[in-house]
């Protein structure tokens, strides 16, 4: 949560309230990266309430860390491109034009806050804007296979976190960066189209499996494939504070993938149930329980449930024998009235 909000914090001072729309989970990685490396790059400063946090205060990445500045610019860059992408496509409300040209307006306003950001950090934005360029252009040319086009968001992934290194000073990690960087990118790309699949399907809309006759048995495959070489990538680098970093490129990830083809299998059972998604941040004081979903809302299927239920771990995990602590890494939080004090699954 210290390296969502910095990154909120820091699109906020450098480049106006608007900016904050890029946030995304995906850019804070960028900053937990600088902080594994370098810690002392990642100063931390006490931020004042936030309804996304329950009008709580919390301890932030500060908008100076340079891992933090590094993830506004490829947030804005990227969502730059993407914006331009819909506005293209003509996707949903983007067919209108008065949509269309505020769009493009906008996109063109991220894009260059984007680039001022990256120059701040000795990036060169042109690695993305190229990625992104090239993506169109690869899903109209005909014969592609999958990996073909995911290629693109795989250099422009690699290209961000070897710059990691560069911003904390390890250099000798940028090799071992830009092959997770590859290997991330990779599998984003194919749980997006695993994902969106239905969705794009009902719509006629454009998605990579369907294009290049991929099957979900073959998505599956890559997509493990792509996991065992980000894990591999991981074990490379010399870390000083790595716990973070495995939670959530190796574990995490993992997890990503499980969701998104248990969702795909459901599917051509019959009418697919409602994904479990993320589960819920449940903020308690300073201590915040951000990962196993013991605090659910009043809307979620689970609210009211025992401990156990309410617990992504317990529901999801294979061999759980039911208790909660069993199925976690348990941190000692203490972020529900149960003595299962889980919040680090």
């Amino acid at each position: 949560m210290a390296h969502l909000c910095g990154l909120c914090l820091t699109l906020r001072a450098e480049h106006g309230q608007a900016a904050r729309l890029v946030t995304n989970y995906d850019g804070l990685l960028v900053s937990v990266l600088v902080e594994a490396q370098s810690p002392e790059l990642s100063p931390r400063r006490k931020a004042g309430p936030c309804a996304l946090r329950g009008m709580r205060t919390a301890e932030v990445v500060t908008a100076r860390a340079q891992g933090a500045r590094l993830a506004a610019a490829a947030s804005l860059l990227l969502a730059a491109g993407k914006t331009r992408d819909h506005v293209a496509d003509g996707d949903g409300p983007y067919a209108r034009g008065l949509v269309a040209a505020a769009a493009g307006r906008m996109a063109d306003r991220w894009d260059a806050a984007g680039g001022r950001s990256g120059a701040a950090v000795g990036f060169d934005p042109a690695v993305l804007r190229d990625a992104v360029a090239r993506q169109p252009a690869l899903e109209a040319a005909p014969g592609l296979g999958l990996l073909d086009l995911t290629e693109p968001t795989e250099t422009a992934v690699a290209a961000v976190f070897a710059h990691t290194a560069v911003l904390a000073g390890r250099e000798a990690n940028a090799e071992a960066l830009a092959e997770a960087g590859r290997f991330f990118g990779r599998l984003a790309h194919l749980l997006d189209a695993v994902e969106d699949l239905a969705a794009d399907e009902e719509a006629g809309a454009y998605n990579p499996l369907p294009a290049t006759g991929t099957t979900l048995a073959e998505a599956r495959r890559h997509a493990d494939d792509a996991l065992h070489g980000l894990r591999l990538a991981l074990a490379d680098l010399e870390l000083e504070r790595p716990r973070l970093v495995r939670a959530l490129l190796d574990r995490e990830a993992g997890r990503s993938v499980e969701r998104a083809f248990a969702g795909s299998v459901n599917l051509a059972k019959g009418p697919r149930p409602p994904r479990p998604g993320w589960p819920i941040p449940c903020f308690t004081g300073s201590l915040v329980c951000a990962t196993c979903g013991i605090f659910q809302p009043e809307w979620s299927e689970h609210h009211g449930d025992s401990c156990d239920d309410r617990c992504w771990c317990t529901r999801h995990a294979d061999g759980c024998d039911g208790s909660c602590c069993d199925c976690c890494d348990c941190c000692d939080c203490d972020c529900c009235d149960c003595d299962c004090n889980c919040c680090d699954c």
